[in-house]
């Protein structure tokens, strides 16, 4: 049955068509998908883990015990789970094992674009990289059996467009493999020194056994083209990228399998063509390939390391002229911005008043960094908001008292509890905000810890953010409500005082969830209104500058009544606390 599908959508078909038994995965955006496509499946146990590292441990254990598993991640992701991902190419396989991980080309959601193709070859594990949703599908059951073979974990690379672009996939009968057995192999799954340098030399014979099969897989395939003058080296969204600019003139190698990479195709082709071309996103990588080889080819030199590649861009740099581009239309800038009634805009906005030096984290409220709020100074990575004001104020101690940490529910969850203890630990007078807006709003409304469900929306306990604060050892704890500003502010004032580590933990739900109700949109008394610009400063996309007053676009409006809170004058008419 043919269907047109997300490749994220794609991806756990072929999970589903695999056997799969176990995914584990943390959501990140462009991979996100594929865990909820996959619960959707009764045959498949899924779940959140609190991060990738932990779910990439439980897929790993999973497969030893017998069960085919996945995890799936976004690159930087893949850094948290690089810890067991790299043992875990020692301890190899029981079961099949996949490790999808979907890098950002163009940084569309992302603190970075980097290339997880470099994890392969660290790690020493084989990567596939599929072109559409229906290699999507089909990569991954490909995965499964590769990684039985040859006992061991497989990574899929997926990017944003490959993730989230819909093509024509064939839906197949799916297989059951039998669980495996599980024996005791301490030699094998012990990496303690001993074992793992026996180890170490099962992983380097792999990779030759595996540079021999990349020599002769069909995943990798030479297609000849109607002239012999170019050649195109390419592989995922970049050879179909290549295959819309180069034409049908232009023979291609469109690789499947990203590592290990071939040599014999590689000559082949390019003892057939006059100019070969490597047309790949971000680094390098087939490039370098290429050239150790001694086949000479363009890349780099000509294309930028930088986003994606559109074919104008390659028909430019290969015509060698500027001219082969069409002109692009001009269209008016539009920055991503909090949502009408979003509860970290109240945060944000005392933030902004009291003029603190916020350490920021990952997730809606980075967003707190743009004007007109602009109430962020650092956002490193997931947690790192925590740890960062401990190493903020160990540089400026006398900086405790307008110095905080703002982060997220679940990216506390993720990885802010252990800078939270070590601020403890080390007695460090810092003020933690936990911004709660009870579900994993960044990502697309996904389950954690705090929300009491499951990823199958199962009752689940929940975690009491404030208890758990008070036993890492925090002895004050406080909660406050973001839309009263007021109370907020004096909490806050309060709490940057004191000599010891403090959390506020500040709750309010997502204003997009659906049982939080929406109020009737606020309207401006134009009479009263004296166009002052603090409820603009507000940075509500349902409020703008009128030429004597104020403007609140109704069908964005929610209702919430922050601007009429900030509104000196009444000249907003609606709840100031809600």
């Amino acid at each position: 049955m043919k269907q047109l599908a997300l490749g994220n959508e794609a991806v756990a078909r072929g999970l589903f068509e695999a056997g799969c038994r176990v995914v584990s995965s943390y959501p990140g955006t462009p991979s996100t998908e594929i865990t909820e496509y996959a619960a959707k499946y009764a045959e498949i146990g899924c779940e959140w883990a609190v991060n990738e590292k932990v779910a990439a441990e439980v897929a790993v254990a999973a497969a030893v015990a017998g069960a085919r598993a996945f995890t799936g991640m976004k690159h930087v992701g893949l850094n948290v789970a690089a810890d067991p991902l790299f043992t875990a190419s020692y301890i190899g396989v029981n079961a099949g094992l996949v490790i999808a991980v979907a890098d950002d080309p163009g940084m569309h959601s992302s603190q970075n674009e980097q290339d997880s193709r470099h994890y392969a070859m660290a790690a020493k594990l084989p990567m596939l990289e599929p072109a559409d949703s229906s290699e999507c599908k089909e990569f991954t059951k490909i995965a499964f059996e590769l990684s039985e073979r040859f006992d061991t974990p497989v990574l899929l690379r997926l990017s944003t467009r490959v993730s989230h672009s819909r093509s024509a996939a064939e839906w197949d009968e799916p297989s059951r493999p039998e669980l495996r057995p599980y024996e005791k192999n301490a030699a094998k799954h012990v990496m303690m020194p001993a074992m793992a340098r026996v180890r170490h030399a099962s992983v380097e014979n792999r990779m030759i056994e595996l540079g021999d099969y990349c020599e002769t897989t069909p995943l990798n395939t030479l297609i000849w083209g109607s002239e012999r003058k170019v050649g195109v080296i390419a592989a995922g969204i970049a050879y179909q990228t290549a295959r819309e600019a180069f034409g049908p003139q232009a023979s291609y190698l469109k690789l499947g399998m990203v590592y290990p990479l071939p040599v014999d195709d590689i000559r082949k082709l390019a003892a057939e063509v006059e100019e070969v071309w490597v047309i790949e996103e971000l680094d390098d990588f087939i490039e370098t390939h290429c050239k150790k080889h001694g086949v000479k080819v363009r890349g780099k030199a000509d294309l930028s390391p930088l986003g994606e590649y559109t074919p104008a861009q390659l028909r430019a740099a290969w015509l060698g002229s500027e001219s082969a581009a069409p002109a692009r239309r001009s269209t008016p800038n539009r920055p991503p911005v909090l949502c009408p009634g979003c509860p970290h805009r109240g945060t944000f906005a005392v933030l902004n008043k009291l003029k603190l030096t916020v350490m920021g984290d990952i997730g809606c409220y980075t967003l707190g960094a743009a004007p007109p709020l602009g109430s962020m100074d650092f956002c490193l990575c997931m947690g790192a908001s925590v740890s960062g004001l401990h190493g903020f104020l160990k540089a400026r101690p006398e900086a405790a008292s307008k110095t905080v940490a703002v982060i997220g529910d679940s990216t506390f969850m993720h990885s802010g509890m252990t800078g939270l203890l070590n601020i403890v630990y080390n007695q460090t007078p810092a003020t933690v905000l936990i911004l709660d807006n009870s579900i994993t709003g960044m990502t697309g409304h996904q389950q954690n810890p705090v929300t009491g469900l499951t990823l199958q929306n199962r009752p689940a306990p929940v975690l009491n953010l404030a208890a758990l604060c008070r036993a890492i050892g925090v002895g004050r704890v406080t909660e406050a409500d973001p839309q009263d500003m007021k109370a907020l502010e004096k909490t806050l004032r309060e709490e940057l005082n004191a000599p010891e580590p403090s959390v506020i933990v500040v709750r309010r739900p997502c204003a997009l969830l659906k049982s939080v109700p929406k109020k009737p949109p606020l309207t401006v008394d134009a009479a009263k209104c004296k166009n002052c610009g603090a409820c603009m400063r507000l940075g509500c996309p349902a409020i703008s500058k009128g030429e004597k007053a104020v403007c609140i676009d109704a069908p964005l409006c929610v209702g919430c009544g922050l601007c009429a809170g900030v509104c000196a004058f009444g000249a907003i008419c609606g709840e100031v606390i809600c």
